[in-house]
């Protein structure tokens, strides 16, 4: 019985002006290393065995940190992981999205990655991961898109729409043939005088039916 941990990495200055990063390569800024550390010290009493992370430096940069605090040797880099590809809209803000294509951008072909593929690619990740690391509880520091669709495809039935923090926690374990959600986009950790996640998940993180 496999649980992963699904962690967004940190904040970017780009996350923070609201653009589109996709597969831009934009390293965490002192705050998102900062989340990054909370995190950590919340993850360094779990049971975790592994970590993974995509080969965009924010991910790394986060998995670094939390592999490091944690004591595991080897972070994993893994490409199915990797943020959506934004295609044309890589680097703008809502604003000037609309601006350039109009309030319904989002019906035309502006060469995003499909949604479809990206669910598909994070959920034949989580279900090879843990056979391939030979590991029952791993890591998988990723990006937001990546993490919700993913819960969108495997759990649908809990998930219509999702919402993904920087450097929150989504914990997720394999039951028989399919996969159940503890928590989900947990962020206590960063907030001061929080308390140590556990697997149960708070009214805050529960997502509606």
């Amino acid at each position: 019985m496999a649980t992963i941990g699904f962690v967004r990495h940190g904040l970017t200055d780009w996350n923070a002006l609201g653009r589109a990063q996709g597969l831009s390569d934009i390293p965490l800024n002192g705050e998102g290393r900062q989340q990054a550390k909370l995190l950590a010290e919340r993850l360094k009493n779990g049971p975790w065995e592994a970590i993974v992370t995509s080969t965009l430096i924010r991910a790394k940069e986060t998995a670094e940190i939390i592999a490091h605090e944690l004591g595991v040797r080897d972070v994993i880099q893994e490409h199915c992981i990797r943020e959506i590809d934004c295609g044309l809209i890589e680097g703008t803000t809502e604003e000037q999205r609309i601006q350039t294509w109009g309030q319904q951008w989002r019906d035309l072909d502006l060469r995003m990655e499909p949604y479809e593929a990206v669910a598909a690619r994070g959920s034949r990740f989580v279900n090879d991961i843990s056979n391939k690391l030979n590991h029952q509880y791993i890591l998988a520091v990723s990006h937001g898109a990546v993490i919700g669709l993913t819960l969108q495809y495997l759990m649908p039935h809990r998930f219509r729409a999702t919402y993904i923090d920087n450097a929150s926690l989504t914990v997720i374990t394999q039951v028989g043939d399919h996969w159940e959600c503890s928590l989900y986009n947990d962020i206590r950790y960063l907030q001061k005088d929080s308390i140590a996640y556990t697997y149960e998940p708070t009214n805050r993180n529960e997502v509606s039916p």
